[in-house]
């Protein structure tokens, strides 16, 4: 499972076996829709998975966060990530 910052701020979440095949992927235009149009990407964040299901499981789960969620796991500040899985109603 990876994180990219794309060239307009952005973050694009994926998953692969090869994460330099991948890589070399995105930058040649080669990737994702989204990554096609925000070259080029550069990558800030990555974990390893023995099989590509887990990989890709993670993948999912961490699509569906927040920007600042994502942000405090690629910065390792693992005791932020369930204060920033609250939902803005159950805050106050």
């Amino acid at each position: 499972m990876y994180i990219l910052e794309c060239s307009d701020g952005s973050y694009y979440t994926g998953s692969t076996k090869n994460i330099d095949k991948r890589l070399a992927e995105h930058q040649n235009g080669e990737g994702a829709n989204h990554t096609k149009k925000r070259l080029p990407v550069k990558l800030l964040y990555y974990e390893q998975y023995d099989r590509i299901d887990t990989a890709f499981y993670r993948e999912k789960q961490v699509q569906g966060w927040s920007r600042a969620k994502k942000e405090a796991l690629m910065r390792g500040d693992l005791e932020a990530l369930p204060g920033l899985s609250m939902a803005y109603r159950d805050k106050y």
